[in-house]
């Protein structure tokens, strides 16, 4: 129900999902005016893999979050929530209020063991694929223990998603000497050090899109300064592109010659590919969709989930933090 769109995108990702993965299931979870003409359609073509759960209450985009925690207890994200805590869903996917999912779903799903804060984690395109940064957004002030227990949490993540047995893990700092940062970064360097992952040590902003590491650790505010500035960066870019192209005929003849390039760069940085932002460190998994994702996009979300949950990334946390406390 949540987004820019709602169902008008959420329903359609929902079937092609459906259509790629003939091995999942899915449960809708809206109103049931709204639900139920698109549901029967999806009945009709899936079958018992899909099915709908009724709720009578939606959290709107800029509710704010303790609103939607305590007074809306029959929304549809905290329906969805609920269904991945009693075992009904392996994994929710909303495309809703960001600080209302990560506040109901801490609520519902708890921390695991050792765990003392969630944290969001986003896959970011770079000159050699892709990497996973995180926190996001969800904790702005830190200390070296959460940074050390992020680390974790996204080297389970790539181990998990992407098969690779010891990922690198880097600490975004403003340099890469050992004595550059503040103290709390600092501090989470020689954590990180002990803490048996492959960790590669301090990496600068421009390591990111480099590629240099799989996992880039660092606080909320930070993750997401950097988030935000590279979506503005990008989205100058293509305005400049556009602007040049389109300046004369000769420009635009060069921009159709120059058509396959940069069709293939597009692809190549689409936003689209890349979304889903999982919220690590619960008794179970969430993703969240960005609100103004397409159809194309809200699929990656479902696929990303999926993937969470079959290669059972909260059991690969849930082991190594157990692991680590039975080391102190």
């Amino acid at each position: 129900m949540g987004g820019d769109h709602g169902p008008e995108v959420t329903i359609p990702a929902t079937e092609a999902f459906l259509r790629a993965d003939r091995s999942a299931s899915a449960i809708l979870v809206g109103r049931q005016d709204v639900l139920e003409a698109p549901f029967g359609k999806l009945a009709d073509a899936f079958g018992e893999r899909v099915r709908l759960q009724v709720a009578s209450e939606v959290v709107a985009m800029d509710e704010p979050p303790a609103n939607a925690l305590r007074a809306k207890k029959d929304s549809s994200m905290r329906v969805a929530v609920n269904l991945v805590k009693s075992g009904e869903a392996n994994a929710a996917v909303s495309a809703g209020n960001t600080g209302a999912l990560m506040a109901i779903s801490r609520f519902v799903l708890k921390t695991l063991p050792g765990i003392d804060r969630p944290a969001i984690a986003t896959v970011l395109p770079t000159a050699r694929g892709h990497c996973h940064v995180l926190d996001l957004g969800a904790n702005v002030d830190c200390s070296a223990e959460h940074l050390m227990q992020f680390g974790i949490m996204g080297a389970m993540l790539v181990s998990a998603v992407e098969h690779i047995d010891r990922p690198t893990v880097g600490l975004l700092n403003i340099g890469e000497e050992e004595i550059k940062g503040n103290e709390v970064v600092k501090e989470a360097a020689e954590l990180l050090r002990k803490s048996g992952l492959n960790f590669y040590g301090n990496v600068e902003g421009t390591d990111i899109y480099k590629g240099t590491t799989d996992v880039v650790v660092c606080d909320g505010f930070v993750g997401n300064v950097a988030l935000k500035t590279s979506e503005g960066l990008a989205s100058m870019l293509a305005g400049f592109l556009r602007e040049e192209f389109g300046r004369n005929w000769l420009t635009r003849l060069g921009a159709l010659v120059a058509m396959p390039a940069l069709k293939r760069f597009k692809e190549r940085v689409d936003h689209r590919n890349y979304n889903g932002a999982s919220l690590l460190g619960l008794r179970g998994v969430v993703v969240k969709s960005h609100g103004s994702a397409d159809a194309f996009a809200f699929q990656r979300a479902l696929w990303r989930a999926a993937e969470e949950a079959r290669n059972d990334l909260i059991d690969r946390i849930s082991q190594r933090m157990a692991s680590r406390e039975s080391t102190q």
